[in-house]
């Protein structure tokens, strides 16, 4: 049959994907089957695909395509995020082009705007999924906002506010200003900065000087209530108990003790701002001062910034310290490097605030997913995270779930009074009404007099029931999927969401499952570009994805990623990557036309195709052994690495090699089918990793019935193997290599036919002469001693010296000048290793496989210092 000349992989990719959803080969239903479960981690429901999304869900293609030819009833389940902060904060902007302000709508105006905007931008990336090949049930497409993970997040906040585990409180959070929403200590990312430390002088009231207060933010001195000391500096003890004045703002303060105070650092003395430092705050709370807040919700001063009201806190630290260093209170300011935390989400940097929000108490919820991973029962791989996620859960603190956005799954809290401190936690306003009328015994309340909590809950709240809520596993804890699918098998994600997401998830499994969601947390690298940077939108280092699979062909670059993505280290992408990956599609591609352009014969196969068949059929089992082991170890790289070499170097370099027949000469049919055989089990190989490729050439070797796919084909089986029949072809192999290194260093052409003498059936495999012969160019194969005298060229092949006769075509005294080279780098080598088993330490101390190691070597060197004397005496 007539194979074009090229692989048209977008034709094909196209054909295929759509093939596949046409016959619903990644749907699944419960069955008889043992099921395997992979959950997507969602991605933004606005988002597009960047290569961090690549690497992942291709991760997560190789492992279900397997699963599914294993016999598996393989269900890999899509889905988006809402993801609360970012949504909102485009849908403000879209609204701001519009000159529209949020605070101008209504809750219920903007959810419309915020959910027009989800429909219309949202989907693109589950699209590009397809594109890369994903084969996910899309059937069971979830989001967490929809219908059943709303009511799902509603359920179980009232299920943990019953049992006491939610609670609100009035505590210090991470403010972003630019969101203007609270956000959980694990969304705050901490950098390290150049700033300036500002001491300031602090009238004393005795009026005999000034006390000096060290700070990075002089524009929180508003805030001030006291200025602190350590009770054991001696240098303040006696100014304990008497009174400073606040620069500019001229409040008197008392001067407190309290052993939180460093004395090395600064000068020793703390001022104290509770509305504005968790540390303040302790402080102030144990000596039971006021609380002065003088930032707004966007991080301006307010009506206690006086002269500063409305001016942006960094603008006022350079407005201030003019103005305190023009009163003559700044003492000085020095260049000092610290930490401060920004939003993961905007980069806006956090204002410490204290702020009525809604907690999630972790303690007690954590301690069974800490000893779940600590004892192996959800294993994280690598391992190396484990250290990270107990460190993490040790010292978990309690979760800050309440978020100051409209965009989510809004807190099911009722207020009826006018304060915001009576209120109910119910599912619905209905049911919410009765418990107020129960609570405050009035019987007259109606709907009217109920207010809901305004905030929505955090992202992570939703996501973090994922694994139960895509099954519906919340509403419904005894329905047939859930019992089915449930604990799914194998997640893949990042590792900065191992808390974020992953603890949280195995926290809930857990809690409303009393079991453990998922059995394996595979965690990939990240994309980093060739100069070790993380790969982003504003460095402009990452490619488009889809570009890249337009250019290289899906299969190219999904085996561009995954040839240097070993788990949890990072990938040092560079687009050559992609081009490896597409040539080697070409490669396999070139190698179908190969086969199939050959004429055919009934002759019987000669000795080499046959030697060939047997040593490929062992090699075979071989390398899905080696895989095997691989995948076992979620070494997915290093699977794929095994498969490459075996398709580029043993099938289409060896094999072919061996069997293909002479110009313009048939080939045996024999060895064509078998040869075809050969070619659809490597298709099987190949599926998880290159899906689009294996199915276009699995359809081409052989005829299909309609319906049919490698998707659905079983995976070969892996047998025993003759580990006997690789050594000598490997011998085999040495020697014909060696050959063509004489032919190549002396520019003998491959038409001139060469003699070769080998020293036994151990130096040359009886069974791979005629192999060796052909992909050699031997005359003749000659087992027995060099002949004496002879001219020619001597190499090593393993332990044993092959020699072949040259006539006119060595030169002697170049050759002699060679063989006595190695001659004295042998001899070099004896004697380095001579010199390390006279060492009586070495012989005594090192492990005894060591020493033998080293015996082998120096009867190696000496058999090889023989043979090479015995040469050149030969040819002098």
């Amino acid at each position: 049959m007539s194979i074009p000349a090229n692989f048209d992989y977008q034709n094909a990719e196209e054909k295929w994907y759509q093939y596949w959803l046409d016959q619903k080969l990644f749907e699944s239903v419960p069955d008889e089957r043992k099921p395997y479960t992979i959950v997507i981690p969602p991605p933004n429901v606005t988002g597009v695909l960047h290569m961090g999304h690549m690497l992942n869900n291709t991760l997560q293609d190789v492992l279900i395509r397997r699963a599914r030819m294993l016999g598996y009833n393989a269900c890999w389940v899509p889905g988006t995020d809402h993801a609360s902060i970012a949504t909102e904060a485009k849908v403000v902007a879209k609204l701001k082009e519009e000159g529209i302000s949020k605070f101008d709508l209504s809750r219920e105006e903007f959810l419309k705007h915020a959910w027009a905007w989800t429909e219309k931008h949202g989907g693109i990336i589950l699209h590009q999924l397809k594109k890369l090949g994903a084969s996910c049930d899309w059937s069971r497409e979830a989001f967490t906002m929809d219908e059943a993970r709303s009511a799902s997040v509603i359920k179980v906040f009232v299920d943990l506010y019953k049992k006491g585990h939610i609670y609100r409180g009035y505590r210090m959070v991470n403010w972003d200003p630019e969101a203007k929403t609270t956000i959980s200590d694990e969304e705050v990312q901490h950098k390290e900065v150049n700033a300036r430390l500002y001491y300031l002088k602090y009238k004393l009231e005795s009026g005999e000087g000034h006390l000096k207060v060290a700070t990075t933010r002089p524009e929180t001195i508003f805030g001030d209530v006291a200025v602190c000391v350590n009770p054991h500096d001696e240098r303040y003890k006696k100014l304990i108990g008497t009174r400073v004045q606040v620069p500019v703002v001229n409040r008197w303060v008392p001067i407190i003790a309290d052993e939180y105070v460093d004395i090395e650092f600064g000068t020793g003395c703390l001022k104290i701002t509770p509305a504005h430092d968790i540390n303040d705050k302790e402080i102030g709370e144990r000596h039971k001062l006021e609380i002065i807040d003088s930032l707004d919700d966007e991080g301006r001063l307010n009506a206690h910034g006086q002269h500063y009201a409305g001016k942006d806190r960094f603008v006022v630290r350079k407005e201030i310290a003019r103005e305190i260093e023009a009163l003559g209170l700044m003492e000085k300011i020095e260049e000092y490097q610290t930490s401060i935390g920004t939003s993961e989400r905007t980069g806006a940097v956090i204002e410490p605030k204290l702020s009525q929000q809604w907690f999630l108490r972790m303690k007690e919820l954590s301690k069974p997913a800490l000893d779940a991973v600590m004892h192996n029962e959800v294993a994280l791989i690598p391992e190396k995270f484990k250290n990270t996620y107990r460190h993490w859960m040790e010292n978990v603190h309690d979760w800050s779930i309440s978020r100051q956005l409209w965009w989510g799954h809004q807190i099911p809290a009722w207020y009826y009074a006018d304060g915001d401190q009576d209120f109910v936690v119910a599912e619905t306003e209905e049911e919410a009404l009765v418990l107020a009328k129960e609570k405050t015994g009035h019987t007259g309340l109606t709907a009217a007099d109920l207010s809901r909590d305004p905030d929505a809950l955090d992202t992570w709240f939703s996501s973090w029931l994922w694994p139960i809520s895509v099954f519906d596993g919340i509403r419904y804890p005894e329905n047939e999927e859930i019992k089915y699918y449930y604990p799914t098998q194998d997640l893949v994600t990042a590792p900065e969401i191992l808390f974020f997401w992953v603890a949280r998830m195995i926290i809930a499994g857990y809690e409303f499952r009393a079991e453990k969601p998922f059995s394996n947390v595979y965690l990939t690298g990240i994309v980093r570009d060739k100069q070790g940077r993380k790969m982003s939108k504003s460095l402009g280092n990452s490619p488009d994805p889809i570009g890249l699979m337009e250019k290289y062909s899906t299969d190219g670059v999904r085996v561009g990623m995954l040839l240097t993505s070993p788990a949890g280290n990072d990938l040092p992408f560079d687009e050559e990557l992609c081009a490896q990956g597409r040539n080697f599609s070409n490669k396999i591609w070139n190698a179908l036309r190969l086969v199939k352009g050959w004429t055919l014969t009934d002759e019987a196969p000669d000795a080499a195709a046959l030697a060939a068949i047997r040593w490929l059929s062992q090699k075979k089992q071989e390398t899905l052994a080696s895989m095997e082991e691989s995948f076992k170890s979620y070494r997915l790289s290093e699977a794929l690495m095994t498969l490459y070499k075996f398709v580029w170097d043993d099938f289409c370099s060896w094999y072919l090699e061996a069997i293909k027949p002479a110009y313009q000469q048939p080939l045996s049919r024999e060895v064509y089918n078998t040869s075809i055989d050969y070619f659809e089990e490597i298709c099987l190989m190949l599926h998880p990793f290159m899906p689009f490729i294996s199915e276009e050439i699995w359809h081409t070797v052989k005829k299909r019935a309609d319906g049919e796919s490698i998707c659905v084909a079983s995976w070969p089986e892996i047998k025993d193997f003759d580990r006997e029949e690789l050594k000598d072809f490997e011998q085999a192999r040495t020697i014909v290599n060696g050959v063509r290194n004489i032919r190549a260093s002396k520019n003998i052409a491959q038409k001139v036919a060469l003699s070769l003498y080998a020293p036994s059936n151990e130096a040359l495999p009886e069974r791979y002469e005629a192999l060796v012969a052909k992909l050699a160019n031997l005359e003749k194969t000659i087992l027995g001693e060099n002949p004496e005298n002879a001219v020619g060229f001597t190499f090593l092949a393993g332990a044993y010296e092959c020699f072949v006769p040259a006539g006119d075509h060595v030169n002697v005294e170049e050759e002699l000048n060679k063989l006595q080279k190695d001659l004295e780098y042998q001899r070099g080598f004896r004697h380095s290793i001579h010199k390390k088993l006279e060492n009586e330490r070495f012989v005594k101390n090192a492990p005894e496989a060591v020493v033998a190691g080293e015996r082998k070597k120096m009867a190696d060197a000496e058999a090889k210092i023989q043979a090479l004397e015995a040469r050149i005496a030969s040819m002098q």
